[in-house]
Parts: C-alpha cells; structure tokens; sequence
C-alpha cells in the first residue's frame, strides 16, 4: 500500500532578500553566475557596490553602478544595484535582507569568507551567510585576472559581458595613449 504526501509549502510571510557585496572592479561572468543563482534562492539580491578605500578601483563607484545596472536591464524588481560603506552586516540588517551572499571559487577563499562569515554572525545573529559556488567555467577568474589581462590587449570578451569589454579597452586604450 502507497500512500501518497503532500508536499510541504511554507506559508510565504515576507520577501527573502539578500545582500551580494563586491567592489565589482569590474562585475565579471562570475559574479553573474553567482547574482544568478542567488536568485533561485531569494525573491530579491541587492548587489551592493562596496567602497573599499584600502582598494585603488579601475572605475569609478558610479561607473560600476552603470555598468553592473546595465547588466539587469529588465529585473529592476528582483535586482537592487547600490552602494555601501562600513560593515556589509549593517547594511543588510537595514534593507532587511536575511542573508549575505559570498561567491567562493576555490577553497583558498573559503578561510577568509569563513572568518568573515563568523564575525557577521557575531554581529548580527539574525543574517545568515550563503556560500555559492562560482560554476566551474569561472573558477579561474576573478576581477584582477581580467584587469591584467585587458591591460596588456588579451582579449577578456566572453569573461566580462560585452558592454563592460568594451569599457576595459577603451580605459587601456586612453591610457597607452597618455
């Protein structure tokens, strides 16, 4: 005799919202897979644009929210693109996500997200931490791989979207010729 279950569904109460920050210096196809799958976890992410003054960015914070914006043209609903400053902990527990996204691409980022993760939660033990893993086609890249690359005319197109490829030559482009 089979019986048959119904499966569970959880009364939808409020909208699970989560935080992906990142100096986004520039956004590459790794931070899209990872913005792209957290949201098969979350009704909304907000790509939250980190000022980091310890980091000399290529681009300017505004050029990066252009850019990044540009890569969301018809999601403005599930995507929030936005700055912050100080803890990220504290920025999310006031837009009142319930998480923070972390992208991992191999374990040697693991210790330091670890660490990370453990201070967030000290801080604020309401906002969980969510370790993605970058999809193996972008494990080996990271927003300094594509910099590196991009200065010295390797072609990066298919690593960053189009738009951002084009941003890169032109950067390196007008500085060959200063």
């Amino acid at each position: 005799m089979t019986t048959k279950y119904e499966p569970f569904v959880a009364p939808k109460t409020a909208e699970r919202i989560a935080v992906y920050p990142g100096t986004f210096d520039p956004i590459t196809m790794g931070h899209l897979d990872i913005i792209n799958r957290g949201l098969s976890l979350f009704d909304r992410v907000i790509i939250a644009v980190a000022v980091n003054v310890a980091k000399k960015p290529l681009f300017t914070l505004e050029e990066r929210l252009e850019m990044i914006q540009a890569c969301f043209p018809e999601d403005e609903k599930r995507i929030v693109v936005d700055s912050v400053s100080g803890l990220i902990v504290d920025y999310a527990y006031m837009k009142g996500a319930k998480a923070i996204i972390r992208g991992l691409r191999a374990v040697s980022d693991f210790d330091y997200e670890f660490q990370l993760a453990l201070m967030n939660r000290r801080l604020e033990r309401e906002i969980e931490t969510v370790f993605l893993m970058t999809g193996f086609r972008w494990i080996y890249i990271s927003s300094s791989i594509i910099k590196d690359a991009a200065r010295y005319g390797g072609d990066v197109s298919g690593l960053v979207p189009d738009h951002i490829c084009d941003k890169l030559r032109e950067v390196y482009l007008r500085a060959a010729k200063s």
